[in-house]
């Protein structure tokens, strides 16, 4: 589920030029273009590259997403963290490498619909058990009155007389290295090659009106913040009787109190006491699976690591279940009276330890033959 790093989607440096970033989208994007290539994944593969090149040659989006990694590259609008970015259609990008040479695309051939980003927020607890919800997100779909045509119903749709249905305008231009042939789009049909009579009321000739759709989601258990999940067929309508698009809900994981997530495993600090560290003692532990006891060694020092196995989050995919890291953090008592200090004095006196000053003079021959050796 994790995505690709977009550097390594276009095989260049993380200090390339945009001259540099060009010239790898434009020899990838011949590569896989489902026009050219023969490769069964093309299309994915020209996605992942399309998309990667969008955030590179943005500064701005370059610059978050070095510092922030996919999440910077594809924030969402709003504050509440929900928002929805067009991936956009993959045109035929074929002319525009070999300027209208060999192939043609047909303006009427089926094209599949845009993809939609979705940014979902979800308590910790949800994206370690996972769950089952539903969303409501405005989309564009196909207009039921005109059926995706954009006519008028009764009317007719007609090839554009001036691009020959084509979608595309040959523009010549006389320069001193000879004639010149642009091809551009054909702003009479606006590069459908179709021309309708009179436009459909209900959509007004678009072939697709707004609305808004309620989606069931599966949230896995184990997803990690920054993860999409993919729901196959909920994204933008096809073109011309083609697929529509994909949805992508991308997965933001609000901060718990006091767990933290690393991978499949769980981090949490856990404070004792003063004479729970000395002596021992055996403690309850929070876990996201309930209440654990730990034993705690006699003479336990802050900042020691205890793990309980399986008391992770589970992996994603399948591949087992992370574990729960303990950090302990001794406390020394505050606000003593005076019987708790004449005490510990006592104990001071009994167990022969070194003064701090001592402890400390001994600290520092310590490291000054250190630096000696």
């Amino acid at each position: 589920m994790s995505k690709r790093d977009y550097y390594d989607v276009l095989g260049v440096s993380k200090d390339a030029s945009k001259d540099e970033i060009k010239k790898s989208y434009r020899k990838l994007a011949r590569k896989y273009h489902p026009d050219v290539s023969q490769e069964e994944d093309a299309a994915e593969k020209f996605k992942e590259v399309k998309e990667a090149y969008e955030v590179l040659s943005d500064q701005q989006k370059r610059q978050q997403y070095d510092q922030f990694g996919h999440a910077g590259a594809q924030q969402g609008a709003g504050g509440q963290g929900f928002g929805f970015e067009d991936f956009g259609d993959f045109g035929d990008i074929f002319d525009m490498f070999f300027g209208g040479g060999r192939r043609r695309r047909d303006p009427n051939a089926p094209r599949q619909g845009q993809d939609l980003q979705y940014t979902m927020e979800v308590e910790f607890e949800e994206a370690i058990f996972g769950k089952e919800t539903t969303i409501e997100i405005p989309k564009e779909e196909k207009c039921d009155t005109c059926d995706g045509s954009g006519a008028k119903p009764g009317t007719s749709v007609h090839t554009c007389s001036h691009c020959n249905g084509s979608g595309q305008l040959n523009m010549e231009q006389n320069t001193p290295f000879g004639r010149v042939v642009n091809r551009r789009v054909c702003h009479y049909c606006d590069g459908t090659g179709k021309q309708v009579e009179e436009k459909c009321q209900t959509c007004g000739g678009d072939g697709q009106v707004k609305t808004r759709k309620k989606i069931d989601i599966n949230i896995p258990a184990g997803v990690d913040d920054g993860q999409q999940i993919r729901v196959t067929g909920h994204g933008g309508p096809g073109v011309n009787g083609g697929p529509a698009g994909d949805l992508y809900v991308v997965i933001r994981v609000k901060r718990h109190e006091f767990f933290e997530r690393d991978g499949d495993d769980i981090l949490c600090e856990m404070p004792i006491t003063f004479t729970q560290a000395a002596l021992g003692d055996e403690i309850e532990v929070p876990t996201v699976h309930g209440r654990v006891k730990l034993k705690v060694p006699a003479g336990t020092q802050t900042g020691t690591h205890f793990r309980l196995k399986g008391k992770g989050a589970p992996n994603v995919h399948g591949y087992g279940q992370g574990d729960q890291h303990i950090l302990v953090k001794v406390m020394v008592p505050k606000n003593l009276n005076d019987q708790q200090k004449e005490l510990l004095r006592q104990f001071h006196e009994l167990s022969g330890d070194e003064t701090l000053d001592e402890q400390q003079d001994n600290l520092f021959k310590r490291m000054k033959r250190a630096f000696k050796g």
